[in-house]
């Protein structure tokens, strides 16, 4: 018998008091949690800034998970961005200011980032999933659904980006 915990998040069954059709989106969140606090474990913050090739760095990524994913949820949820969120947007570029616990910081910003995600998700009625929401100030038309799975595959995007520059940037 296979051990869950080795599983990816999605074939460990239904999460608890999650609609069912939100399960995906949260289960797509819990993976890039589980695959960033693993590859963040031992990453040094002295190469969070490293743009190999030009590439975003690590520390773009980490900054960008978390904010993109709160800027998301906000608009789902009919919201405008604070100017506190508006902030951190303009942070998200670095060159960031790093420190011994600059990584841990980000990787547990992002957790609860994810934490928030799925409390929204739970409380998120399947009857409003098309439901429709405006993005940015320009109020581009999306619905719930579509900013709640956006949230999913942009966060898997960077995801990958930031999975295989932290790998360059530690083989140099």
């Amino acid at each position: 018998m296979t051990n869950p915990e080795t599983l990816e998040v999605w074939l460990r069954g239904p999460l608890p008091d999650m609609p069912a059709l939100l399960q995906p989106i949260a289960h797509a969140l819990l993976q890039a949690r589980e695959e960033l606090t693993a590859a963040m474990h031992d990453f040094p913050s002295e190469l969070l800034n490293k743009r190999p090739s030009g590439v975003a760095s690590v520390g773009f990524h980490l900054q960008h998970l978390s904010g993109v994913l709160d800027r998301l949820c906000t608009y789902a949820r009919a919201g405008a961005l604070s100017e506190t969120q508006l902030a951190a947007l303009g942070a998200e570029n670095p060159p960031l200011q790093v420190n011994a616990d600059t990584v841990t910081q980000l990787v547990q910003r992002f957790s609860l980032q994810v934490d928030a995600a799925l409390a929204q998700l739970r409380a998120t009625p399947e009857n409003t999933l098309t439901e429709p929401r405006g993005v940015g100030r320009a109020q581009i038309p999306s619905t719930v659904i579509g900013l709640l799975v956006h949230a999913a595959e942009h966060t898997q995007r960077h995801m990958g980006q930031l999975l295989v520059t932290a790998r360059v940037v530690a083989a140099d």
